[in-house]
């Protein structure tokens, strides 16, 4: 996979909540920084005390107000409670492959707030990845804002295009509003394929899918966003 060596060795996780999830899923944390280290504790506490003896042995860095909102990309709304800097873990393709649960594949995504929402509902549903297609980083700061620090809860990585997934085993599903197949559970070790909400897949993917899924939608409606249509064929297909 292409993103099995990790394009930038430190990524950031701004706010709470994207921390919280790292935690919980092994991310390595070199460092937190936070303007107040009460408050951010006070949160652990409240809404994640699993994780709160791990937030105690981080490295802590106490800054301005000022400071942690340019840390977080100087947003307009306002500073995080928290900015944590995290090892971006390389992706074992063979392990991903191997692997029983389904993979999700977006091809070119044009999006990346919505590629970290996918990444997000894939964590939750089970799936072992979530791989790309296209130009985009999947770990950009975008798609981990998306994905509410859940990047480590998934393997995510970029891929040059099919030939990299489709070994034995692997069945490729491709969401397509004219698939022959109705909405159902999922083949053992599926390859969820899906596109952008204008293009669609490319005709090579539907060419060499062994199933095109169509999800059932009312009349008029041309496309679902692309975590909703993840999340529906993921649980679906549960």
């Amino acid at each position: 996979m292409a993103g099995s060596s990790p394009q930038a060795e430190t990524i950031a996780l701004e706010g709470f909540h994207p921390l919280k999830h790292a935690l919980r899923f092994g991310a390595a944390i070199e460092e937190v920084v936070t303007a107040d280290p009460t408050h951010l504790e006070t949160l652990a506490a409240r809404f994640a005390p699993d994780v709160l003896p791990a937030l105690r042995a981080l490295p802590l860095r106490i800054v301005r107000v000022d400071e942690l909102a340019q840390l977080a990309g100087g947003r307009s709304h306002g500073s995080p409670d928290a900015v944590a800097f995290a090892r971006r873990p390389t992706v074992d393709h063979a392990a991903v492959l191997a692997d029983d649960r389904p993979v999700v594949l977006l091809e070119e995504p044009t999006h990346l707030g919505n590629v970290g929402a996918v990444v997000r509902v894939a964590a939750a549903a089970g799936a072992a990845a979530v791989v790309t297609t296209g130009a985009l980083d999947p770990w950009h700061p975008a798609a981990l804002r998306g994905s509410a620090g859940l990047h480590f809860a998934v393997a995510v990585a970029r891929v040059q295009g099919l030939d990299e997934l489709l070994v034995p085993g692997r069945v490729l599903v491709a969401a397509d509003p004219d698939g022959d197949t109705a909405l159902a559970a999922l083949p053992a070790r599926a390859i969820v394929a899906l596109g952008s909400e204008r293009r669609g897949l490319s005709r090579e993917s539907l060419a060499r899918a062994h199933r095109r899924v169509r999800i059932p939608m009312r009349e008029g409606v041309s496309s679902l966003n692309l975590a909703t249509a993840a999340a529906v064929l993921l649980y679906a297909g549960r």
